[in-house]
C-alpha cells in the first residue's frame, strides 16, 4: 500500500518547470503551498521523488530566500544514490545550505572520499566542487590524501577541479602543504593552458595573502610571464609580481622588459594592457624606462570614448601620482576634461587626480576650476568636490594656504551654492581659522557679517551651521567690524525664527558682545578709537564721544532692546534665559546713557558694569588638541571604582533639588555692577590671596604649561586699516588652464600668516591591530616546503659520498664515546644546545630569491 502511494505521488508530482510556472502567475499563496507539497514529497523512500523535492526547494531558497536547513539530512540521503542526475541535485543542494554548524555535516565525509575516488571524472568533478564550497577543517584533514591523488590524475577535468580546491584546503588545513605542495608546484610547467591558468589563479591568491614566502618561485613565474600567449595567464603573473617586486627590489629591474615587450605590442589586449601599467605604476615605478611606456600608454586609456576604459586611465594615475606626480601634470588636461563626463565614477577619479595636484602656488586657480564645475553639477557630485577642496586645504593645519583672505572668501562662496550640504565642515573651518590665524580675523568678520545679511541663507538647514560660525565671529572679533550697529541688526533681525533655537542662542549672546564693545568704545576715556572700526555718527548734528555718538548708541540698545523683547517669553530656556539677561542688564544702563553725553565722571556704578562685562569678553579663545584629555596624566593614588552606586550617597547635598521657596521671579536682578565693585573692593583691599590656592594654580600650571593658552590680544589688529581691498579674492577665468598654473611659481611677496598650530600628534592615535594573522601557519608551511625543494638537488648530490662515509664515521664517534666518554657528552650537550638554536633561527629565516633569475 506505501509503495502504490508513492507511486502514484511521483506520477502526479510537479516538476520544477511546473513550480515556475506557477510562480509567474502571481499566486499569493502558491510559495507556501508548494512549500507544503515539498516537505511531504521529501520524506517518501522514492530518491527520485525526493531529488525533485529537494531541486524545487532549492529552487525556492535561492530565489525567495526560504529556508532549506531543515533539509539537509534527506540532501545527504540523494546524495548517496548511485545515479548521475541524483548527485548533482544533492550536491547543489549541500554547497548551497551547509555551514560550519549543520550537524550532518560529518555523515558526508565517506561520501565525498567515495566519490572522489570514482571513476566518473563527472562525479569526481561534483565532489571536488562540493569540498571547496563547504570544506571545513575536519573534512580538509580528512580527504587530503584524495585531493594529493586527484593532483597528478590524467584528467584534465578532474586535475583543473582538484587544483581549485587546494586552496580551500590550504586554508582550512596547512599541514596539507607539506603533502599537496610540490605536486601544486610541478603543475606549474603544465603545456596545458587550461591546468596552467588554474595553478597561476591559486598561486596569485596565495601571494596576495603572503608574497614573502612565495619569492622562491619567481624563476617558474617568470618563465611564464616570458612564454605564454594567454592573456588572462599574465595578468595572474603580473598580479605575482607586483606584490613579489614590491618587498624584493632586485626583481623589478628583470621583470621590467618582459612588461615592457608585452606593451609594445602592437594588438595587445586592453586588460593585459591596463595590468602591465598598473604592474609598473604600484611596484616598478623606479624603473625609467618602463615607467614613461607606461604614462605613454595611458594617454590611449584617457582619449578613448569608453568610459570603461577612460576610468581605468585615470584609476592608475592615481597608483602613480603619490610617487611621480610628473605623470599625472603630463595628462592634465585630459584630467580636467574628464571632469565633464556623464560617468559619475570618471568624475570622481577625476577629482581625486585634481586634488593630488594642489599645492601653494595652484590652489586659488584649481579651487576656481572645481567650483565652476560644483555649480552645473547634481548635489551629490557638488557636496563631493566641496569636501575635496575643503580636505585638500585644510590639511596639515592649513599648510598649503598662503592667503586666508581669499581662503575665507571661497568659504563664503561655498555657502552660497544652492546644492551646498557641507554646513558642519565650513562652520569648524571657520571658526578654526580665527582661533588660529590672528591676521585672517578681519576678513573673517567680512566674510561673515556678509553671511548674516543674507536672507536667503536662513531657509537653508545644511546652511544653520555656517550662519552659527558667522555669528559667533562676529561677536567674538567685533572689534575688527566696521559696523556693529549693523552686525546687530542682522543677528536680530526677524527671519532668524527660522533658526533651530541652540543656534538663535548663539545670535543673542553675539548680539551681547556687539553691544558690550559698543558701550565699552563710548565710555571709553582713555584712548579714541579709529572711526573705520566703528559705527558712524546717525546723526550730523550730534557730538561725538570715542567715535560713538549718544544717538547711535541709542538707536542700538533701543533696537536691540525691541528685538529681544519677543524672545524673552519663548519656549526654549536657552533662549528665554540669554534674552532676558540682555534686557537686565540694558535696563541698568539704558536711564544713564544719556548721562555720559554731558558727565564727566568715569566711575559710575554702570561704566564699572560695562568694564566688568568687557573683561568678561576679553578673554582670548584658542585651539585646543583633539587629544589633550587624553595627554594629562592620572594622578597617584586615584582609585577609580567601576560602580559608582555610591555617588548619590556623596554627592547627597549637590544632587538634592534645592527648595522652590528659595527662588522668587520678582527678586531676579542683574546684578553685574554689585559684582564689579565688590571685586574691586576686595583687590583695593591690602589683603593678599590665599598662599594655598596661588601654590596649588603655580604648580597645576608648570605640570600642565601645554595645555594654558596663551590669553593676551595683540594690539596689532586695531591698527590695521579698513580698507575693502578685493584683489585678493579675483580667480581666475573657469575651465581656462595654462600650462604655467600647474608648475611651481614664485613665492608672493605677502608673508604667510601665523598659524597657531598644537603640539605634534594633535591627530587621534589608531590603534594597531593586535589579532595575529590566521594565515601564519600556512605562510610557515610553504617556506619548510620551499626550503625542502631548495635543497633537494644538494641532497641528491653528497648523498653517494655520504653513503660511503657513513661507516667510517660511526666508528670514529664509537671510538670516541669509549675513550672520552664524559668529555663527548658535555660537547653532545653542547651541539643539541647549537642543533636547537639553528632550528629556531632557520624558522625566522628570511625567504631568498634564487640566483637563477636574479
Amino acid at each position: 500500500m506505501a509503495s502504490s502511494n508513492s507511486l502514484m505521488d511521483s506520477l502526479f508530482q510537479r516538476s520544477l518547470e511546473d513550480l515556475i510556472k506557477g510562480l509567474r502567475l502571481g499566486e499569493s499563496t502558491f510559495i507556501s503551498k508548494s512549500l507544503e507539497e515539498i516537505r511531504r514529497e521529501i520524506k517518501l523512500t522514492d530518491l527520485s521523488t525526493k531529488s525533485v523535492a529537494l531541486q524545487k526547494l532549492s529552487y525556492l531558497a535561492a530565489l525567495h530566500g526560504v529556508d532549506m536547513t531543515w533539509a539537509a539530512f534527506h540532501a545527504v540521503e540523494v546524495v548517496s544514490s548511485s545515479r548521475f542526475a541524483h548527485k548533482r541535485i544533492g550536491y547543489h543542494a549541500i554547497a548551497q545550505s551547509f555551514s560550519d554548524q549543520t550537524p550532518v555535516l560529518l555523515l558526508i565525509t565517506n561520501q565525498l572520499r567515495k566519490d572522489l575516488n570514482s571513476s566518473n571524472e563527472y562525479e569526481v568533478s561534483l565532489a571536488l566542487e562540493c569540498l571547496a564550497r563547504i570544506g571545513t577543517d575536519d573534512l580538509a584533514r580528512d580527504l587530503t590524501s584524495e585531493v594529493f591523488t586527484l593532483l597528478g590524475s590524467s584528467k584534465a577535468l578532474v586535475r583543473k577541479k582538484a587544483i581549485g580546491v587546494v586552496l580551500r584546503v590550504f586554508d582550512k588545513y596547512p599541514d596539507a602543504v607539506k603533502v599537496c605542495f610540490k605536486r601544486l608546484v610541478e603543475n606549474l610547467e603544465s603545456s596545458d593552458p587550461q591546468l596552467l591558468s588554474a595553478v597561476v589563479g591559486v598561486f596569485c591568491e596565495l601571494t596576495a595573502k603572503d608574497p614573502r614566502s612565495y619569492l622562491p618561485l619567481a624563476p617558474e613565474f617568470y618563465k611564464i610571464l616570458v612564454d605564454s600567449r594567454n592573456n588572462w595567464v599574465l595578468i595572474k603573473v603580473l598580479k605575482i609580481f607586483a606584490k613579489l617586486a614590491s618587498i624584493e627590489p632586485r626583481l623589478a629591474k628583470k621583470v621590467a622588459d618582459p612588461v615592457c615587450e608585452h606593451m609594445r605590442k602592437q594588438n595587445v589586449g586592453k586588460s593585459l594592457l591596463f595590468e602591465c601599467i598598473r604592474t609598473v605604476f604600484s611596484s616598478l615605478s623606479d624603473q625609467e624606462v618602463a615607467l614613461k611606456l607606461a604614462v605613454v600608454k595611458i594617454r590611449e586609456f584617457l582619449m578613448d570614448d569608453d568610459p570603461n576604459l577612460k576610468y581605468l586611465g585615470l584609476h592608475a594615475l592615481s597608483i602613480v601620482a603619490p610617487k611621480h606626480l610628473w605623470a599625472v601634470l603630463e595628462n592634465k588636461e585630459a584630467v580636467v576634461k574628464a571632469m565633464s563626463d556623464e560617468d559619475p565614477n570618471v568624475k570622481r577619479e577625476a577629482l581625486h587626480l585634481l586634488m593630488a595636484m594642489v599645492n601653494e602656488d595652484n590652489v586659488t586657480e584649481i579651487s576656481r576650476i572645481l567650483m565652476n564645475y560644483a555649480l552645473k553639477s547634481d548635489p551629490l557630485f557638488c557636496n563631493e568636490i566641496i569636501g575635496s577642496i575643503l580636505v585638500a586645504c585644510s590639511r596639515d593645519s592649513y599648510e598649503i594656504i598662503v592667503d586666508f583672505d581669499w581662503y575665507l572668501s571661497l568659504l563664503g562662496e561655498m555657502a552660497r551654492v544652492p546644492h551646498c550640504q557641507r554646513g558642519k565642515e565650513i562652520e569648524h573651518q571657520l571658526i578654526d581659522i580665527g582661533t588660529r590665524v590672528k591676521d585672517a580675523r578681519l576678513e573673517l568678520v567680512r566674510v561673515s557679517r556678509a553671511l548674516l545679511i543674507d536672507p536667503a541663507l536662513l531657509g537653508n538647514q545644511y546652511l544653520h551651521p555656517i550662519l552659527s560660525a558667522a555669528a559667533w565671529a562676529s561677536g567674538e572679533y567685533v572689534e575688527f567690524s566696521k559696523a556693529p550697529y549693523e552686525i546687530a541688526e542682522a543677528l536680530l533681525q526677524p527671519r532668524t525664527c527660522l533658526l533651530p533655537h541652540s543656534i538663535r542662542a548663539i545670535y543673542i549672546h553675539s548680539a551681547f558682545k556687539v553691544l558690550v564693545f559698543s558701550l565699552g568704545v563710548y565710555y571709553s576715556a582713555q584712548e579714541p578709537t579709529s572711526s573705520s572700526l566703528v559705527q558712524e555718527s546717525t546723526s550730523s548734528g550730534s557730538s561725538a564721544v570715542n567715535g560713538f555718538t549718544y544717538d547711535s548708541i541709542s538707536s542700538l540698545v533701543s533696537m536691540i532692546e525691541l528685538g529681544l523683547c519677543s524672545l524673552s517669553g519663548t519656549i526654549d530656556v536657552e533662549v528665554q534665559e540669554r534674552a532676558k539677561n540682555i534686557l537686565g542688564f540694558i535696563g541698568i544702563i539704558k536711564h544713564e546713557i544719556a548721562e555720559k553725553a554731558t558727565s564727566q565722571d568715569s566711575e559710575t556704578e554702570v561704566h564699572r558694569a560695562i568694564a566688568f562685562m568687557e573683561d568678561v569678553f576679553s578673554e582670548e579663545l584658542g585651539p585646543v588638541s583633539s587629544t589633550a584629555q587624553e595627554k594629562v596624566p592620572l594622578p597617584e593614588g586615584l582609585e577609580l571604582n567601576e560602580n559608582l552606586e555610591g555617588l548619590q550617597e556623596i554627592c547627597r547635598e549637590v544632587l538634592e533639588p534645592m527648595a522652590e521657596s528659595d527662588y522668587s521671579s520678582d527678586k531676579v536682578s542683574f546684578s553685574v555692577a554689585k559684582l564689579r565693585i565688590r571685586d574691586q573692593e576686595e583687590a583695593s583691599s591690602s589683603l593678599p590671596p590665599p598662599l594655598e590656592s596661588s601654590s596649588l594654580l603655580a604648580e597645576h600650571r608648570k605640570r600642565h604649561g601645554l595645555y594654558y593658552l596663551s590669553s593676551q590680544k595683540s594690539d596689532d589688529h586695531k591698527d590695521r586699516d579698513g580698507n575693502d581691498d578685493n584683489t585678493s579674492n579675483e580667480y581666475p577665468p573657469a575651465n581656462e588652464i595654462s600650462v604655467d598654473s600647474f608648475k611651481s611659481k614664485k613665492k608672493l611677496s605677502k608673508p604667510r600668516p601665523v598659524v597657531v598650530k598644537l603640539d605634534e600628534g594633535d591627530e587621534p592615535k589608531t590603534k594597531p591591530d593586535a589579532s595575529s594573522s590566521n594565515d601564519e601557519p600556512l605562510s610557515r608551511a610553504i617556506q619548510t616546503a620551499l626550503m625542502g625543494k631548495g635543497k633537494g638537488k644538494e641532497k641528491e648530490r653528497v648523498k653517494e659520498n655520504h653513503e660511503i662515509n657513513l661507516d667510517t664515521e660511526n666508528i670514529e664517534q664509537s671510538s670516541r664515546r669509549e675513550k672520552k666518554k664524559k668529555k663527548n657528552g658535555e660537547r653532545s650537550s653542547k651541539r643539541s644546545s647549537r642543533r636547537q638554536k639553528d632550528k629556531e633561527a632557520s624558522v625566522t629565516k628570511p625567504v631568498e630569491v634564487p640566483d637563477l633569475l636574479l
